[in-house]
């Protein structure tokens, strides 16, 4: 569990000094050293942090703003490198350019010692196994341990290689293999990987803080709930049991009648020959022809899966990527692209929960064409209403119907203030011009369709709800594969089907019974809930106890200057009186004298002075 906490601002000084300054310096390297002041950040800092000397900079005149922007990132570590990449799922919290740059944030970091591997494997099993133990010990699981006779769970491996597969800045992969033989792929999470995010996240949350504080352009985009947001899905993302369990939804999603473990993902394994690929589509033939649906998901092993280890079949094949591979072990690259594309479609719009990284380094060919996804930390969540907006918003589209596109897209949006809908439908009216107007729906690129939706939203001051977003980004993923792999496949025209099919099942007996059903559930609540509400308020009335609440906006900042104004007019009242106490110690010559001029006085008017100094520098920097 993340411990997010406030940094002390009232003691001025920091748990993590050295963090903070280690940030500041490369916020300066980059040439955003201006921060400090806006955020005025030096009030709070201790002395030593103030003295911070600018050094001389790497030259960044030849980088545009986004690229210094994603290099902060690479060069600020694990923390900074997940918060980039969900800010690039984020287009209602930063421009499009700026999106497009953190895309390309790389998570590839040096991986850590086969020491700290087997340490931390021989820690999470010994531990799971003296919690399984007292469990069992406790309830009697019998029926478990007649289930699992053979099962080491506290010490699962026959053997693992030393050279991981893959590191990245949270875990890395080793391939290993279970005493049942059994040939896997384990994620380690990355020692002490916790506790470095907790203080990163300290730190934000006091940036954002201040962000909110003095930046009013920023407060609309609410950089609090952004930063505890995105510790929440940090601590999601840190926690592999949450992995496993969207491996296994997703597999009941595409059901395998038949499965094995003699296939891996290995792209990574160097030392794979054509000879053993060969050797893999002869072995696993019969297989993979039981898919009939084209997908293949790993299998998870829970008993050896914990919060920092997960471990899952360990499959090779060829990444979609290497077109030429493809082209000369005989794949059929349109085959592939179809159920690509079928992957997500179902996974949207029948489900609502969907792989929410498909890049082509997630995504492996099998034998026979099987598409196998892999690394399901980032999964997407769409509601059923969400999906059906979306549907309608795309016929719509379709039929230039700008009127009804307006009003599905503030139904998908969040925003403040009542956007001006003449306005929003003049640009929806030039956008679906753009797309229809004398144009082949094959010719239509969906990424760039759903991206120029999103600028309008954004144009208008809307807010896209972020699992929204994540769902258009997937599409977007996809076609861009399935433009690599196929480039004259027509997305708009395969999805065509699985659209109608979303709208058509509106009308089906069982939702309109079921639609029904839950209207008129919701209705006797309400009249259920009146009389007992419409009592409770008039007893409140009886008793003179009832309070209105409401919310004034920027209240606190309101306040805070007014507390600023009123300390300043103290300070003035304060000068004035110690200049005309020290004048009349001057004029009187109250002693003791220093050159026939009172000391008093002369001390008087040099605390004024100073004070007075101290005054108008605050006033001219606020």
């Amino acid at each position: 569990m993340l411990n997010l906490r406030s940094i002390n601002i009232i003691g001025r000084t920091y748990r993590h000094v050295n963090r903070y300054r280690q940030i500041l310096t490369i916020l300066f390297k980059y040439g955003f050293d201006n921060i400090i002041d806006v955020l005025k950040i030096d009030q709070y800092l201790e002395v030593g942090l103030q003295m911070i000397s600018r050094k001389k900079r790497e030259k960044v005149e030849r980088l545009t703003p986004q690229e210094r922007v994603r290099l902060i990132f690479e060069e600020l570590g694990p923390t900074f490198i997940k918060f980039g990449q969900i800010l690039s799922t984020r287009p209602d919290l930063i421009p499009l350019p700026f999106l497009h740059e953190l895309e390309k944030l790389q998570d590839n970091v040096p991986p850590f010692s086969f020491a700290e591997v087997k340490s931390i494997i021989s820690s999470e099993f010994k531990s799971n196994a003296a919690l399984l133990n007292h469990l069992q010990n406790q309830y009697n699981l019998l029926e478990y341990k007649s289930n699992h006779p053979n099962k080491n769970i506290a010490e699962p491996f026959e053997s693992i290689e030393e050279l991981p597969l893959a590191s990245a800045s949270i875990g890395q992969v080793h391939r290993a293999v279970l005493k049942t033989g059994e040939k896997v792929a384990v994620k380690i999470q990355r020692p002490g990987i916790k506790r470095l995010i907790e203080v990163d996240l300290e730190i934000l949350l006091h940036l954002a803080t201040l962000m909110e504080r003095h930046i009013e352009d920023l407060s609309f985009f609410r950089p609090v709930k952004i930063v505890q947001e995105f510790a929440a899905t940090l601590e999601r993302e840190l926690d592999y049991t949450l992995e496993a369990s969207n491996m296994i939804r997703v597999e009941r999603q595409f059901p395998s009648d038949k499965r094995t473990t003699n296939i891996v993902h290995g792209s990574a394994d160097k030392t794979t020959t054509d000879e053993d690929i060969d050797e893999l589509n002869s072995d696993n033939k019969a297989h993979c022809s039981k898919h009939n649906h084209g997908i293949y998901i790993p299998k998870v092993y829970l008993e050896h899966t914990t919060c920092s280890i997960l471990t899952m079949e360990y499959v090779e094949g060829i990444k979609i990527s290497e077109v030429e591979t493809l082209d000369a072990k005989g794949y059929d690259r349109k085959l592939l692209t179809k159920r690509g594309a079928d992957f997500i479609l179902t996974q949207v719009l029948d489900y609502g929960f969907f792989h929410g990284d498909l890049h082509p380094g997630n995504i492996f060919v099998l034998p026979d064409n099987i598409i196998c996804p892999i690394d399901f930390g980032i999964m997407g969540f769409v509601d059923q209403y969400s999906r059906e907006v979306f549907v309608d918003i795309i016929a719509n589209t379709v039929m230039q119907n700008t009127s009804q596109i307006s009003r599905l897209l503030l139904e998908l949006t969040d925003y403040d203030e009542e956007p001006d809908l003449r306005a929003l439908e003049r640009d929806i009216a030039g956008f679906t011009g753009q797309y229809l107007a004398g144009s082949a729906l094959k010719h239509i690129n969906m990424g760039k369709m759903l991206q120029d939706i999103v600028q309008i939203a954004l144009n208008h001051r809307l807010r896209l709800m972020p699992e929204t977003f994540l769902m258009l980004k997937a599409f977007t993923a996809v076609e861009g594969v399935a433009q690599m792999v196929d480039p004259e496949f027509d997305m708009v025209s395969h999805a065509a089907p699985y659209i109608k099919k979303a709208k058509m099942a509106r009308f089906s007996p069982s939702r309109i019974s079921d639609d029904m059903s839950r209207v008129s559930s919701e209705s006797i609540k309400l009249l259920q809930s009146i009389p007992r509400e419409s009592l409770a308020i008039i007893r409140q009335l009886r008793k003179g106890k009832l309070t209105i609440g409401f919310d004034v906006q920027r209240l606190e900042r309101i306040l805070a200057a007014q507390h600023q104004s009123n300390n300043r007019i103290a300070i003035a009242i304060i000068i004035a009186s110690l200049i005309l106490a020290s004048s009349l110690l001057l004029c009187f010559a109250v002693p003791p004298l220093i050159l026939g001029l009172s000391l008093p006085g002369i001390i008087g008017l040099g605390c004024a002075g100073f004070i007075g100094f101290m005054l108008i520098i605050s006033i001219f920097k606020q």
